[in-house]
């Protein structure tokens, strides 16, 4: 690690130093944690907080998740990304991949700030909701998916993907770019919920996925830590990079949490109890 890396002050750094958490533009951070992570997972605004309405839990609720997720010009929804995407491969080693969640919202932006970022895109992975709320217009198919854009830095260098450990996660068959998860379950929210919370049984297979044990792994709009939460479930190092104080303060929490109720929370994810179990 770098002198200049050192020199950052985390907010947070857990006892077992495998999860620190830094306030902050990801911005102004990542340039200086250059070629320092295996991977990232970036989980950036989806500017689709327009005033409009929803349902949640049978509740006519607002779409708003707050100032940090509204934009309606295109150019500076393009701007934004790429400049963060910029940043973000910046930080990756040279044989580093980079996760992107978004939908139709920021989709397309996204995509094409990686190719313009000369990356090389990999998958586009679909995350199928079990439980998607119900469309509250009537006026178009119910919204049931989120994708994930999996791209690595480099034309010239392998990532990571464990390849085999999927095909037996997939029962023998390679596994495919279509995956079924339920929304987070009440058990994700005990120590607050982050208004874009991605469920954790996601966050594990993407990481079992696309890195291995003692990976640095980064978060650059970390929210509440889902990403590491998931990273150290899998013995995997966390940075998370977060703006809002209310987020970091539930991420501080759920990361003290997992302390004390590993085991409980490794039942209830089924890949997790997959990967421990192969390790044996």
């Amino acid at each position: 690690m770098t002198a200049e890396f050192r020199t950052l002050k985390p907010i947070f750094t857990s006892i077992d130093s495998s999860f620190s958490l830094y306030q902050g533009d990801c911005n102004e951070l990542l340039p200086q944690m250059k070629e320092k992570f295996d991977l990232i997972f970036a989980d950036p605004p989806y500017f689709l907080s327009n005033d409009g309405l929803s349902i949640q839990n049978g509740k006519i609720v607002s779409v708003n998740k707050g100032e940090w997720d509204r934009g309606n010009e295109i150019e500076d929804i393009d701007n934004f990304n790429m400049k963060w995407i910029a940043n973000a491969k910046i930080a990756l080693k040279s044989t580093g991949s980079i996760m992107i969640s978004g939908t139709y919202h920021n989709i397309f932006s996204l995509g094409r700030a990686l190719q313009k970022l000369d990356f090389k895109i990999l998958n586009i992975i679909t995350w199928q909701k079990t439980n998607p709320p119900p469309n509250f217009s009537c006026r178009y198919l119910t919204h049931s998916t989120e994708q994930i854009i999996w791209a690595r830095k480099s034309h010239k260098y392998k990532h990571t993907f464990n390849y085999e450990f999927l095909k037996a996660l997939n029962g023998g068959k390679q596994m495919r770019d279509v995956w079924s998860f339920p929304a987070i379950a009440p058990w994700e929210k005990s120590c607050g919920k982050h208004p874009t919370q991605k469920p954790l049984a996601l966050l594990v297979r993407l990481l079992l996925m696309s890195s291995n044990e003692n990976s640095l792994i980064c978060d650059p709009f970390s929210g509440s830590s889902t990403t590491g939460i998931a990273a150290n479930l899998l013995n995997r190092k966390f940075v998370g990079i977060e703006q809002e104080s209310e987020f970091i303060g539930i991420s501080v929490k759920r990361k003290k949490e997992l302390e004390h109720y590993t085991e409980s929370i490794e039942s209830k994810i089924k890949d997790l109890a997959f990967y421990k179990k192969t390790l044996l």
